[in-house]
């Protein structure tokens, strides 16, 4: 019986040690990315992407600048208890909110739509996922997913390095 207790404990520990990274984890990688960054959209238009950490420390704000759209998209990162969420102001005019999930290395961060404002279906669509690399301290990516109001989906991949 003690030998069943051992393993059993054993093999606790060792999913613990694997666990992926907890929402503060998550939201203290997020804020590694304050700062200016410069790089292409998919289709190899420039694009700016800035992070500034607000609030105290409870938020981040990341402003996206891409010259292929005339408006500025500005997304708030923070924690709820134990999640990590994200609202996207759209230029679309909605605000959806995703919930993100992290990668056992804790360097990709999947957010997931889970509700959001002015979700109309005479829009365009709203966002429903962003996925988040950070490949160094110097080089991140980020790749938005559109649901477009007829079900479909469209993506927007920015590949940015970090302005010096």
């Amino acid at each position: 019986m003690k030998s069943i207790r051992v393993v059993v404990a054993a093999l606790l520990l060792s999913v613990t040690a694997f666990a992926a990274p907890n929402a503060q984890q998550s939201f203290d990688e997020i804020k590694t990315l304050t700062g200016n960054w410069a790089g292409k959209s998919s289709d190899g238009s420039p694009v700016e992407v800035s992070f500034k950490v607000m609030g105290n420390g409870s938020s981040v704000v990341s402003e996206i600048n891409s010259h292929k759209h005339s408006d500025t998209m500005v997304s708030v990162f923070h924690l709820d208890k134990e999640r990590l969420l994200i609202t996207h102001y759209c230029g679309a005019g909605n605000q959806p909110r995703m919930q993100a999930t992290t990668s056992p290395d804790g360097k990709t961060i999947t957010f997931n739509f889970i509700d959001g404002t002015n979700i109309l279906p005479s829009q365009v669509g709203y966002m429903q996922k962003l996925v988040v690399s950070i490949a160094d301290a110097d080089h991140h990516s980020e790749k938005w997913v559109l649901k477009t109001t007829d079900g479909k989906e469209m993506t927007e991949n920015f590949e940015l390095e970090r302005k010096q």
